[in-house]
């Protein structure tokens, strides 16, 4: 594909009155995809959350959240609670709570500098369907988007009271296929919401704090450590734990 074009920032856009960027129409036109995109987002781009996305989105237990910052460096992380923890304030307006985790705060700041969002939240085990929500987001007090918004639950689970939100405005809303999405069986497992035991968390799972204390312990004299032995606390945990 790079022999035949190489988008640029920037770029002019050889059809601005199609929805979408200039590096898409680029690319549609290079790879002979532009009646297909027309096609698509004649049949199912919205601008705002339709009665069955509504739906769909009030029965996630999960969402993938995009972020970058000013500079574009991107980031991707999963926010995830029992059904409704997404909540549907209006056709253009979804929310979710933001709760404690490992205080680095790489989605919000990314949000402070650059508002764009994106969401794609997947149907695994019933309807093997997709559903994107790109849009333009805000952070908000807790007590603040309850006045605005009264009929949002209060949470009743420990370690899940928000302090804080955050607010998306609805740009673009559409479908995502499902012929490559896996069907996945649910499991029951108890789950400790908020907490800050380092084994329920995962531990050092992937061995990263094991390596650098044993190279740290190299460094300074003392016996070469195998980091391949450093505990991996929460590895192999049961769904049951």
């Amino acid at each position: 594909m790079s022999d035949r074009v190489t988008p640029q920032p920037d770029q002019p856009d050889p059809h601005p009155e199609r929805p979408g960027s200039a590096g898409e129409h680029v690319l549609q036109d290079a790879l002979g995809t532009s009646a297909r995109a027309e096609r698509f987002h004649a049949d199912q781009m919205c601008d705002r959350l339709v009665p069955a996305m509504q739906d769909f989105v009030a029965r996630m237990t999960m969402a993938f959240v995009a972020t970058s910052d000013a500079h574009g460096e991107c980031d991707s992380t999963l926010r995830a609670g029992p059904p409704g923890f997404l909540q549907v304030l209006d056709d253009r307006h979804v929310a979710w709570p933001e709760y404690r985790g490992n205080g680095v705060m790489a989605s919000l700041g990314n949000i402070t500098e650059n508002p764009h969002v994106g969401l794609l939240m997947l149907d695994f085990t019933d309807e093997l369907i997709g559903l994107h929500v790109n849009g333009s987001a805000r952070i908000v007090d807790d007590a603040a988007l309850r006045d605005e918004y009264p009929g949002i639950p209060e949470e009743g689970t420990p370690g899940r009271r928000a302090e804080i939100w955050v607010e998306v405005t609805v740009e673009e809303a559409y479908i995502h296929c499902r012929k490559h999405i896996p069907r996945m069986v649910p499991v029951d497992r108890t789950r400790s919401w908020g907490t800050d035991d380092v084994k329920r968390k995962g531990g050092d799972h992937f061995g990263v704090a094991g390596a650098r204390r044993a190279e740290a312990s190299e460094r300074a004299g003392g016996p070469a450590a195998d980091p391949r032995t450093a505990e991996r606390a929460g590895a192999g945990a049961s769904s049951g734990e």
